[in-house]
């Protein structure tokens, strides 16, 4: 049985008295592309950091690739493609220099490996590093990350700065990393992106992960907007129905042109609801499928911050 590519127990990181990690348990099968989802200050970047022992935890157990990223040293770093939130690229070298410069300290990849990404990304590798924009640099920071295909890539809001073109040559980089067998951690705020690119979810809340699950499940799992249309005599009918399907809330009735139209948030209760209108002969019915940032929201939302939370970036 292959080992986790990451594992972390009861993982915690305490600055003085403020905690940004309240006892992380993650899990991360090889292969497979995990986005952590979370807003700032849920702790995305600290658990990064603290997989690749740029800073180390409070308490807990952490391996990263079946090794404790504490002891394993350089030869661990070389198998792990980062991708900082927060990337400062100044001097004078070159953006193919300093790439040539990167994959040397990875073990190496071929040049031709470089222009490749380079050109995928519109990265122009003649211009000194501290000339570029936030964009271009962000692309710098994306070629050194996967070009000596490493087999974990860890990514910090790895599309900030990229046009919505570019962002797309981003996903299809991991996909191709994915079907290549490498494993992604990728963080992001950005839930479209993640929808797009990922396995599995772990939602982040204030230092703790309050859920993991496949993106296909958290999306069956979220509310769906509904609207049913009936016309006037058959709304006591219909209002009655919908009053006993379960998860059926936040209905709001109003008359448009002549007819009655139910707005409603709709759960898991889909046979009910189904049940339930089909009694009442709509005039048009509405319902639009889930996306992951609606199943995420839900754990944002009020009453659920717990007294007294605090968590790092």
């Amino acid at each position: 049985m292959r080992s986790l590519a990451i594992e972390t127990r009861a993982l915690t990181k305490r600055y003085g008295r403020r905690t940004a990690l309240h006892g992380i348990d993650l899990a991360v099968e090889p292969g497979r592309v995990v986005g952590v989802i979370g807003p700032n200050g849920a702790g995305k970047t600290t658990t990064m950091r603290v997989l690749l022992d740029i800073i180390r935890p409070t308490s807990g157990e952490v391996r990263v690739l079946g090794l404790d990223p504490r002891t394993a040293g350089p030869a661990l770093r070389r198998r792990i493609g980062y991708l900082p939130g927060e990337l400062a690229l100044e001097g004078r070298a070159t953006a193919r220099s300093l790439l040539r410069h990167y994959a040397e300290l990875n073990g190496g990849a071929p040049h031709a490996r470089i222009d490749d990404l380079a050109e995928r990304l519109g990265l122009e590798l003649s211009r000194p590093v501290r000339s570029l924009s936030k964009g271009n640099k962000q692309k710098v920071g994306l070629v050194q990350a996967f070009v000596h295909r490493p087999d974990l890539l860890v990514l910090d809001e790895p599309t900030s700065g990229l046009d919505p073109l570019v962002q797309q040559e981003f996903l299809a980089l991991v996909r191709e990393a994915r079907d290549a067998g490498q494993t992604v951690l990728l963080s992001s705020h950005v839930i479209s992106e993640v929808q797009q690119a990922a396995d599995d979810v772990a939602v982040l809340r204030a230092g703790r992960i309050v859920d993991v699950s496949t993106v296909d499940r958290l999306r069956a799992a979220a509310r769906r907007s509904v609207r049913i249309t009936v016309r006037p005599a058959d709304r006591k009918r219909l209002l009655a129905r919908l009053g006993e399907v379960p998860r059926l809330d936040d209905l709001v009735v109003t008359e448009v042109d002549g007819t009655t139209v139910v707005h409603g948030m709709l759960g898991d209760g889909v046979a009910a609801f189904v049940a339930a209108i089909a009694a009442s002969d709509p005039l048009d019915l509405v319902v639009q499928e889930p996306d992951l940032e609606s199943a995420v929201l839900g754990f944002y939302g009020p009453g659920r911050a717990e007294p007294g939370e605090e968590a790092g970036r």
